[in-house]
């Protein structure tokens, strides 16, 4: 392949991997610069090899055939090439960006030693690196304080309970995974958090790392209590890695901006993944990134009837532990004034449904517990058709043949 024909892909992770690997399918090869020492894996599975559910080949992703292990450190667009860290310099014709995101650090006092690192026992949880990191420092009893109430922070907290930890979580946020559950649902997950022996802290801001000999001891609110800790683990969510596309002059926001063709501002350079924003959005979940590249392979290889229009994305988690808990959430889960709701609730079983529909339109829902009726839901909320008016939601909650 010449190289004003080449495909290169900036970024070995679920987004990347599966651009190369459609590309192949269509016989249109492409080279996937990977900077992780680590065979590519699926990043949603982390938690699982924390807890110690999965090892971590189980997560690995198929490799693609021609990957390169190296960092890219810049964009050439006159010249069409990217430079890697040792000096490489590799020609493109088309070049995607599939960066994904770095995890969000907060401004907290004593985060960094002077060489800006992290301090011994202070974790971000974002790579596999980190999770093995993490994983060799936990032990049973060891006191761990999770910071992030988010989707990340109850994922790792759970996974340092089942592990043996002594796990507290703070959080800013009043409730659990505001982002995407109603109260009700919330109140269910913290149940099965503090079932595992975590203790949550809502509404609470940490604002001091406190360190002895460059390892961490304790952290600090903003009330002044102190936490004694081991082991701190940094969940606050991600942003999008747009480092490389600002040098290289391309148009950012909070994201690379994209069209519906997944083209940046040069056309010649794409962009996929929890880097790129489309239409005001930044997904950072995996079922947007996987669509997202399955189109782009697409276009890439002569297609010219297919767009990327967006994705209803539905969140979805299993914690397990003593018990298993299934939880999923898509559109909007809180009612606004005039919506119609309907909720089943089983105390007993630990479970409950809720959708909210706006208009003759199913616009949101959350289930926690059995999950048989998700997939008939998310059908129903991805198709956005009026529904019929012979009583479909009861049905829709209780069907559980469509998962």
């Amino acid at each position: 392949m010449t190289s004003n024909t080449r495909v290169v892909v900036i970024g070995a992770g679920l987004a990347g991997v599966r651009l190369a690997r459609r590309l192949g399918e269509l016989g249109t090869p492409a080279l996937v610069v990977g900077e992780e020492e680590h065979r590519p894996y699926n990043r949603v599975l982390l938690a699982e090899v924390l807890a110690g559910r999965y090892a971590p080949e189980v997560i690995a992703l198929p490799a693609p055939a021609d990957l390169v292990r190296a960092r890219v450190t810049g964009i050439d667009r006159d010249r069409r090439t990217v430079t890697c860290a040792d000096g490489t310099e590799i020609a493109y014709g088309t070049l995607v960006l599939a960066t994904g995101s770095n995890p969000v650090l907060p401004p907290l006092r004593g985060l960094f030693t002077p060489d800006r690192e992290l301090p011994e026992g202070v974790h971000a949880f974002r790579t596999m690196d980190d999770c093995l990191g993490l994983s060799k420092a936990v032990r049973p009893g060891v006191r761990a304080v999770v910071i992030g109430g988010g989707l990340l922070g109850v994922s790792a907290a759970r996974a340092l309970a089942v592990r043996g930890a002594q796990v507290v979580l703070a959080q800013q946020a009043e409730r659990l995974m505001e982002r995407q559950l109603d109260p009700e649902a919330s109140r269910l997950v913290l149940r099965h958090l503090e079932d595992l022996g975590v203790e949550v802290h809502p509404e609470c801001r940490v604002r001091d790392v406190r360190c002895v000999g460059g390892a961490v001891r304790s952290v600090e609110m903003a009330d002044g209590y102190a936490l004694d800790a081991d082991l701190v683990v940094l969940a606050c969510g991600v942003h999008p890695r747009v480092g490389l596309a600002q040098d290289a002059g391309l148009a950012v926001d909070k994201g690379v901006l994209v069209d519906d063709a997944l083209r940046t501002s040069d056309p010649h350079v794409r962009a996929v993944g929890d880097c790129a924003q489309h239409a005001g959005q930044v997904y950072g979940l995996a079922a947007p990134a996987l669509e997202q590249a399955d189109v782009l392979a697409a276009l890439l290889a002569g297609r010219d009837d297919v767009r990327y229009t967006g994705t209803r994305a539905l969140t979805r988690l299993t914690l397990t532990g003593d018990g298993v808990l299934d939880l999923a959430a898509f559109g909007d889960t809180v009612a606004r004034p005039g919506d119609d709701v309907v909720r089943l609730t089983d105390a007993t079983r630990g479970t409950y449904r809720k959708v909210v529909v706006r208009d003759d339109r199913l616009v949101g829902g959350v289930l926690v517990g059995e999950l048989g009726t998700v997939g008939a839901l998310a059908r129903a909320w991805e198709g956005a058709e009026p529904l019929p008016g012979d009583g479909p939601l009861l049905h829709l909650l209780t069907n559980d043949g469509g998962s």
